[in-house]
C-alpha cells in the first residue's frame, strides 16, 4: 500500500512541475503551444461565432472623427451681419418716486447705433452660394462672410423662408469647397453627428453628439420636422453645418432648448432633404410655394379611461375650417377624422401638414375619413398656403428655446 501511494505521490509530483514548466514556457514564449499543435497536426477548427465575427467587416466607431472634420470644415463658413438701430439716450430722474411714476425723459436726439449678429453658414455650390438660418440675416443692412481659407466676401440674399427659417446668401468669390449632401433616407437614430460653426464668435468649433430623434415636430401646424442631436449647439452655431461621420451634411443647426427649462444636450438641426427643396425654390423664385387646403388640425381624441397617451390614435381631427378655403369650399367640418390624404395614410397631424405643403397648388386630391363613425371622402383643390407663423422663430421666443 506504501509502495503505491510513493507512485502516486512521484507521479503528482511530476505534473506539478510540467504543468508549472509549461506556464514559464508560455510566458516566455507565448505562440509556442499553437506551433506545436500545427507541427503535429492538432489545430483545432475555430467555432462558428469566431468565424463570423472575423469574416464579418469592423463595425467599431474610428477613434478619430479628423478627416470628417476635414472634409466637412473648409464649407463652413462665419456669417457677420451688421444692421444700424437707432437708440434714444434717457436720463432718469434723481428723485426715486419721480422715476417710478415716469421713469425717465429722452436726452437728445435718437443715436444711430450698429448691431452685428453672429452666426454659421454651409457653401453648397461652386456658383457661391450660402445656405444659413433666416434668424442670422434678419433686418441685416451689410452681410460679411469669413470663408475657412481667410477670404472675406460681401454677401447678398437670394431668398428667405421664414417658415422654416432658412436663407439661402450669394457671394463672389472662385475656388469654393463646397460641402457634400447625405442622403437622407440613410439617417438613424444613434448616428454620430457632428455641429460645425462659429459658437459665440469662437470661429471654426466642432462639437460630437448622436442623432436623438428624426422627425421632431416643434409645432403641429407647421409641416417642417427637425433632428434632434445632443451635440452642443450654442449661440453662433447656428446655420452651420450637422455633418456625418463621412462629412456629409444631414442638416443645419438652427435651434437649442435652453437651461430655462432645466434641459440638457437637446438641440434640432433642420433635415437635409428639406435644405435642399428650399434652396431650390429660393434660387430659382426667391420664396417657397407649399399647398394648403384651408383647414387646422389636431390629434384625434382618446378617451381619458383608455389608459392610453393623447397622441396614440393613428389620423387628425379636422379642429377648425378656414372660410373660403378649399376645405369649406369641399365641405369638410370641423370635428372631421381625416385618416387618409390621396394615397397616404395620416399618422398625425404634423404628418398630415407635410404632405399637404407637398402638394402642388392647382392640383386636386381626396380626403378620405370619418365624420360621427360614418365613412366619408372628398375631392379638394389645392391652393397656394398664405404665410404662416415661423416655426423655428416662433420657438425661440418661447422663453426656454433659443436660436443658435
Amino acid at each position: 500500500m506504501k509502495h503505491a501511494a510513493g507512485i502516486v505521490a512521484f507521479i503528482a509530483r511530476f505534473v506539478v512541475l510540467g504543468l508549472a514548466l509549461a506556464f514559464v514556457i508560455s510566458l516566455v514564449w507565448p505562440g509556442v503551444g499553437d506551433r506545436l499543435r500545427a507541427r503535429f497536426g492538432l489545430q483545432h477548427a475555430p467555432d462558428a461565432a469566431n468565424s463570423t465575427a472575423s469574416a464579418s467587416p469592423s463595425t467599431t466607431a474610428p477613434f478619430s472623427y479628423a478627416d470628417a472634420v476635414t472634409k466637412a470644415a473648409p464649407s463652413v463658413v462665419n456669417i457677420y451681419a451688421n444692421k444700424v438701430v437707432t437708440e434714444q439716450a434717457v436720463r432718469m430722474f434723481t428723485d426715486p418716486l419721480m422715476q417710478q411714476l415716469f421713469g425717465g425723459v429722452p436726452a437728445g436726439p435718437p443715436t444711430p447705433k450698429r448691431e452685428q449678429n453672429l452666426g454659421s453658414g454651409v457653401i453648397v455650390s461652386a456658383e457661391g452660394y450660402v445656405v444659413t438660418n433666416y434668424h442670422v440675416i434678419a433686418n441685416a443692412d451689410d452681410i460679411q462672410i469669413l470663408l475657412y481659407d481667410g477670404r472675406v466676401a460681401k454677401a447678398t440674399v437670394v431668398g428667405a423662408d421664414e417658415e422654416t427659417d432658412l436663407a439661402v446668401l450669394k457671394i463672389d468669390k472662385g475656388n469654393l469647397p463646397v460641402i457634400q449632401m447625405a442622403d437622407p433616407k440613410k439617417l438613424r437614430v444613434g448616428d454620430v453627428v457632428l455641429a460645425i460653426g462659429n459658437p459665440l464668435g469662437l470661429n471654426q468649433t466642432v462639437t460630437m453628439g448622436i442623432v436623438s430623434a428624426i422627425g421632431r415636430q416643434l409645432n403641429n401646424s407647421s409641416p417642417e420636422n427637425f433632428i434632434q442631436t445632443d451635440a452642443a449647439i450654442n449661440l453662433g452655431n447656428s446655420g452651420g453645418a450637422l455633418v456625418n461621420s463621412n462629412g456629409e451634411l444631414v442638416g443645419i443647426n438652427t435651434l437649442l432648448i435652453g437651461k430655462a427649462a432645466n434641459a440638457e444636450g437637446i438641440g434640432f438641426a433642420i433635415p437635409v432633404d428639406t435644405t435642399t427643396s428650399v434652396l431650390r425654390q429660393l434660387i430659382a423664385t426667391g420664396r417657397v410655394i407649399r399647398g394648403w387646403l384651408g383647414a387646422n388640425y389636431g390629434f384625434v381624441p382618446v378617451a381619458a379611461d383608455s389608459g392610453l397617451p393623447a397622441a396614440a390614435a393613428r389620423g387628425a381631427q379636422v379642429t377648425d375650417v378656414i372660410p373660403g378655403g378649399p376645405a369649406a369650399a369641399a365641405g369638410l367640418q370641423a370635428h372631421d377624422i381625416l385618416l387618409r390624404l390621396g394615397d397616404n395614410d395620416i399618422r398625425d397631424p404634423a404628418d398630415l401638414s407635410r404632405r399637404e405643403a407637398e402638394l402642388k397648388p392647382g392640383s386636386r386630391t381626396e380626403v378620405s375619413g370619418l365624420r360621427n363613425g360614418v365613412p366619408f371622402h372628398l375631392l379638394l383643390t389645392v391652393t397656394q398656403r398664405p404665410p404662416q407663423t415661423p416655426t423655428a422663430a416662433s420657438a425661440s421666443n418661447s422663453g426656454s428655446d433659443i436660436s443658435g
